[in-house]
């Protein structure tokens, strides 16, 4: 990776790290190598419901007009919302503004290009290049060729009509909790499930630029899992800051995590012969249940690094249709090109209507292994030493070798943090729970 680009675009602290200076230089120098040669280039933009978002976007799309590109301004809307107005707008690429489930003191900026797909490393180098050692591009427009901003009249309503297009059925008679972690889904979710018939009962829908996935959203379930249980609904659905991800909770309180979206919808789409190449995509994250329960329905899965970049990629290059991660972010790619909480929500929705039955026992299909991730803290700079350390590498192997096929260790470097997590998963929650411990603990003292 670069120095600017992340493994989900440009994020750090608004105003410190990601400064106007710099959200004005990537539109100007992104927007460049995204539309040239473009004849009046025009791109979308939005943001979700952080207090930054319009400082950022104010330097931003003065960077886009300044490289002559039409600003189309959505305002807030969901990530997934932005990908796809590119497409409905018939814009050359989009731009959202958003740090998805971290605080709120954080901020990011996220390009796609015309068809709505994150940039390729090559496109990001070409802009750090120019960025990080300030160079200008050597286009310069003056007069009628300038930008301009053009607000779009209800963006949200062309979003969720889109979305109803997806679905045949209606949701009258559920009853659905929602948790919108003041995020830029806090309108587009109540309303779409409301027209679509369900009875819905709301919390953390009020923005105040500030409260963005405070104690709420789908990094806090238990305030999910709560309302179903108060309120006696049928489905719980909890979003992040840009509902680019799902996290679900059935009737008894119970989480449904993206691992078991996967099963329910990849098992239901095959049964209707819609599961292109018979192939679910899934992480090194993936739940062993996962892989038991396809199998078990004579379902292949796939395995890419933990990321839905990596995800989509293998989708867009092997020609499968579903995916993601136990995260929550899952990519119906015949409706959309990135994770999109909200069609997820409805195209789970869509099945438990379709099957007449509770979503405890759709979500029974699959049963989960034991798994535990510990965090492992140690320096920035060795964080990805653990492949060549013999004695941690040693310890890995007599880890896996104890668990004779039935268990397993994954090792990975945060992508942000100077951390190194430890997953493992295996038949006794107790046991693996002691070697993960262990296993984080050596690490951390020989990555100081």
């Amino acid at each position: 990776m670069g120095k600017l680009f992340g493994t989900d675009g440009v994020r750090g602290i608004a105003n410190k790290d990601l400064s106007p200076e710099l959200a004005y230089k990537l539109g100007r120098v992104g927007g460049y190598f995204l539309t040239k040669g473009i004849k009046r280039p025009k791109m979308v933009v939005g943001m979700d419901t952080r207090i930054s978002g319009d400082m950022l976007e104010g330097a931003l799309s003065s960077g886009l007009n300044s490289a002559g590109i039409d600003v189309l301004y959505l305002g807030i809307l969901p990530t997934p919302a932005v990908a796809r107005m590119i497409k409905i707008l018939g814009a050359d690429g989009g731009v959202m503004i958003t740090a998805s489930h971290n605080p709120v003191e954080y901020n990011g900026i996220k390009f796609f290009n015309k068809d709505g797909l994150k940039l390729t490393d090559e496109t990001e180098d070409s802009i750090e290049e120019y960025i990080l050692n300030n160079i200008d591009i050597d286009h310069m427009p003056i007069s009628g060729d300038l930008g301009r901003k053009i607000p779009i009249e209800n963006p949200l309503r062309k979003y969720m009509d889109y979305l109803k297009g997806t679905i045949d059925v209606d949701l009258s008679g559920l009853k659905i909790a929602l948790d919108c972690g003041n995020g830029a889904v806090y309108q587009a979710a109540p309303r779409l499930l409301h027209e679509l018939g369900a009875q819905v009962y709301v919390i953390h829908n009020d923005p105040n630029g500030i409260n963005i996935n405070v104690n709420c959203g789908s990094t806090k379930p238990e305030e999910i899992q709560k309302l179903v249980l108060e309120t006696g609904a049928d489905v719980g659905l909890s979003f992040d800051g840009d509902a680019d991800r799902l996290i679900a909770s059935d009737e008894k309180g119970n989480i449904v995590d993206g691992d078991h979206v996967l099963a329910i919808c990849g098992t239901y789409l095959k049964e209707k012969g819609k599961l292109k190449n018979n192939t679910v995509v899934g992480t090194v994250m993936s739940n062993l249940g996962l892989d038991i329960c396809l199998k078990e329905n004579n379902i292949d899965i796939v395995k890419t690094n933990v990321g839905d970049r990596y995800v989509l990629e293998e989708m867009l290059k092997k020609g499968h249709s579903l995916g993601g991660e136990q995260s929550g972010h899952i990519i119906f790619l015949d409706y959309n090109t990135t994770g999109d909480g909200l069609l997820t929500a409805i195209q789970l929705l869509s099945v438990l209507k379709q099957k007449n039955t509770k979503l405890s026992e759709l979500s029974a299909i699959m049963k989960n292994m034991p798994q535990v991730l510990v965090n492992a803290h140690v320096s920035e700079s060795k964080k990805n030493d653990y492949l060549s350390d013999e004695l941690i590498k040693n310890k890995i192997e007599e880890i896996e070798k104890h668990f004779n096929n039935n268990g397993r260790v994954l090792i990975r470097p945060s992508g942000t943090e100077p951390l190194v997590r430890v997953m493992i998963e295996g038949e006794n929650q107790e046991e693996i729970n002691f070697h993960a411990a262990q296993l984080a603990k050596l690490i951390e003292e020989r990555l100081q």
